[in-house]
């Protein structure tokens, strides 16, 4: 008979990941956080694609030619993009890579929330929540429009992609979280084992 959480039904895993959900501070910040992502995202792509320099009638993801632009400064535009594959213009293909980006996004996304309710640290449940909120950003594009809208255009730094908010997000997440796996993590396992070591000696003292 198999035993723990791999033993259990769907359904049961599934109550006992809400109550756990339920209880975790971190997961509650990280999905507020994610929220906050897709609403400033899809707002900023909503306003890019109702700007008649940025994407006028017949600026369309078959017709990219036909997007804008609007120079602000000698280091920052609004330059209209229709961008086929993942943040920064990766990957970029056809009806197969939107169907299969789609999917991928939307899975982590799903994995991540997944996680959330183990998540005890902040540092990644900012990070999660940035990832989840861009993922699901560019996803709702990729489906409804059949491509991401980017507009964010710092070519004058010598940065050569055009990026949106959603991809910020991810981006910035996933440094968070690598920071978590390379400097929190290990020093809390550093403090936990201080810890016990001085406990140890306590006892035995």
């Amino acid at each position: 008979m198999a035993s723990g959480k791999k033993g259990l039904r769907p359904g049961k895993r599934f109550r006992i990941w809400r109550h756990q959900i339920a209880r975790n501070s971190y997961a509650h910040f990280a999905l507020i956080l994610s929220a906050v992502v897709i609403v400033l995202d899809q707002l900023t792509k909503f306003l890019v694609l109702r700007n008649d320099t940025l994407a006028g009638p017949l600026c369309s993801p078959t017709n990219p030619r036909y997007c804008g632009q609007i120079e602000i400064s000698q280091i920052f535009d609004l330059t209209m993009v229709w961008n086929r594959g993942v943040s920064f213009g990766l990957f970029a293909g056809g009806m197969t890579s939107r169907i299969g980006l789609s999917i991928l996004q939307v899975g982590v996304s799903i994995a991540l929330i997944y996680w959330l309710a183990s998540l005890k640290r902040r540092v990644a449940a900012l990070g999660v929540g940035l990832i989840i909120g861009g993922a699901l950003g560019n996803a709702y594009d990729r489906i409804v429009y059949g491509a991401v809208v980017d507009f964010l255009d710092f070519s004058g730094l010598y940065f050569p992609w055009v990026f949106n908010i959603a991809d910020a997000g991810i981006n910035v997440g996933v440094a968070c979280l690598l920071y978590d796996a390379f400097f929190v993590t290990p020093r809390l396992e550093r403090e936990k084992a201080a810890s016990k070591s001085s406990k140890a000696g306590q006892e035995h003292g």
